[in-house]
């Protein structure tokens, strides 16, 4: 009963991609895929090198799902169908896990908005959980290879390194964590030695990104100040406050930290890897100095595997984020960023990501009903 069920779910997620293509969705939308394009065409049509002859924002592990639609005349179109694929490949994998999540996740395209269309946060959100899969399927070379290819993609997937070595060790498998590391050095090493200053160019770029707007930080300044915005590193980031931005990012090492040590101290279940995988992508996203809508993606299918009443909890509170999310993304962004209206429900919606950050580390000793184990 499992497959056709899992087919129902990636029917559920076509259909709900196509909606978003219509209604008001189809209306303001504010795409990356012309970025993605003018990489993935530099590549195919001219031969240049990236981080050598041009300079890219993301890792190399991105570079393919860039490259794939670039023999295509409709590359908006190509580069949608591609994550399309992610997407229905992502809920069967989920299906593989809970099979009642896979239909959550099959609402990822109205839950997420008409952002899902064009970035390709689904290719990390499915390495990432493809490894989870592995992993928790005993097949330890092949998780950590994927975990590996989803770290290279987009670097987010580093959070959930200590919990998979935990995992490794306590089953005598830490030696396949070396399959991963194989993996981030044939992705990164070609382009070090070709390019280093390009590539370093590229992680610095990142680490070093000022408060964004849509942050948690920011939307506190916003929302009871009038703080100065500026457009650098390809996003709106607020002037003038490093010191809260640094705060925000020792708080999201903090948080980090306390989710890997806090799964360190307990047994190593299958409930437990799911849940603090959840919880670390979660500290990251609500706490750091840059929150752009399409983080959200991350959570969209490690949120629906918690089980119980906290999972149904937590799958409520990230449901509620999305929808908020979408009341000034896309249409209102610019409405936020240049004059800060709606800041207050920007607040909130980050708000409602520490709360879903506490309902996946709450101690379960303590929550009544739920089995005694931390």
């Amino acid at each position: 009963m499992r497959a056709p069920k899992a087919l129902a779910a990636a029917a559920i997620f076509l259909v709900c991609w196509g909606l978003v293509q219509t209604w008001f969705w189809a209306h303001g939308q504010l795409v990356d895929w012309p970025v993605y394009r003018d990489y993935g065409r530099a590549i195919v049509d001219h031969g240049r090198v990236p981080y050598r002859d041009f300079a890219v924002e993301y890792p190399p592990g991105a570079l393919p799902v860039f490259v794939a639609p670039a023999p295509f005349q409709d590359y908006a179109g190509a580069f949608a169908w591609l994550m399309a694929a992610c997407g229905v490949a992502l809920v069967f994998v989920v299906a593989e896990l809970r099979l009642r999540a896979a239909f959550l996740v099959a609402l990822a395209p109205v839950l997420a908005g008409s952002l899902i269309l064009s970035r390709f946060d689904l290719w990390p959100a499915l390495l990432t959980t493809a490894a989870l899969a592995a992993l928790l399927g005993e097949r330890h070379r092949l998780g950590w290879a994927l975990l590996g290819g989803a770290v290279a993609a987009k670097l987010w997937p580093l959070v959930l390194v200590p919990l998979a070595l935990v995992w490794a060790a306590r089953r005598g498998r830490a030696g396949a964590s070396l399959a991963g590391l194989a993996v981030v050095l044939v992705a990164f090493v070609p382009f070090a030695v070709v390019a280093p200053h390009g590539l370093w160019d590229s992680m610095r770029a990142q680490a070093s990104r000022p408060l964004q707007v849509e942050s948690l930080g920011a939307s506190l300044l916003a929302t009871f100040g009038h703080p100065h915005v500026i457009t650098t590193h390809g996003s709106q980031n607020l002037v003038g406050h490093g010191a809260v931005a640094a705060l925000f990012a020792l708080l999201q090492a903090v948080a980090l930290v306390a989710v890997w040590v806090a799964f360190a101290r307990g047994p190593a279940t299958t409930e437990r890897l799911l849940r603090y995988s959840a919880a670390a992508v979660c500290a990251f996203v609500a706490l750091g100095k840059v929150l752009s809508p399409q983080f959200l993606i991350w959570l969209i299918p490690l949120v629906p595997l918690v089980r119980g009443r906290r999972g149904a909890a937590a799958t409520a509170t990230l449901a509620a984020a999305l929808v908020l999310t979408q009341v000034w993304f896309p249409l209102r962004y610019w409405s936020y960023a240049d004059t800060f209206h709606l800041a207050g429900v920007v607040l909130v919606r980050n708000l409602a990501l520490v709360v879903l950050l506490g309902v996946l580390v709450w101690p379960t000793s303590t929550a009544r009903g739920l089995p005694h184990s931390s």
